[in-house]
C-alpha cells in the first residue's frame, strides 16, 4: 500500500521554519512534533534561506528565474522548429533547380 504524499501550505512551511529558527529546540524535535522528517524541515529552512519571501511558491507557481527559463526554452524550441522547416524547404526547392 502506497503512502499518500502530504502537502503543506506556504504558511505552514513558513511557520515551521520560524519555529525552527527561533524556538531554540533541536530541529529533529521540532520535525517530530510536526509529524515530519527532519530532512524535510531542513530542506524547508534551506529553501527559505535561499529564496526568502519567494520561497514555497506552490504548485504551478514559479520563481521569476524559473518562469524566464521556461519561456526561453519554449522560444528556443520554436526557433529550432522554424530552422528545420526552412532546411527542408531549401532541400525541396533546390532539387527542382537541377
Amino acid at each position: 500500500m502506497q503512502k499518500k504524499q502530504r502537502t503543506f501550505t506556504r504558511e505552514f512551511k513558513r511557520e515551521a521554519v520560524q519555529l525552527a529558527k527561533t524556538s531554540g529546540k533541536p530541529m529533529i524535535q521540532i520535525a517530530r512534533d510536526l509529524g515530519e522528517a527532519s530532512s524535510t524541515l531542513h530542506h524547508w529552512c534551506k529553501e527559505f534561506d535561499e529564496h526568502g519571501v519567494q520561497a514555497f511558491p506552490g504548485s504551478g507557481h514559479q520563481t521569476p528565474q524559473e518562469e524566464e527559463m521556461r519561456q526561453l526554452k519554449r522560444e528556443n524550441e520554436l526557433l529550432r522548429q522554424e530552422r528545420d522547416i526552412l532546411k527542408k524547404a531549401l532541400g525541396i526547392f533546390s532539387r527542382g533547380q537541377l
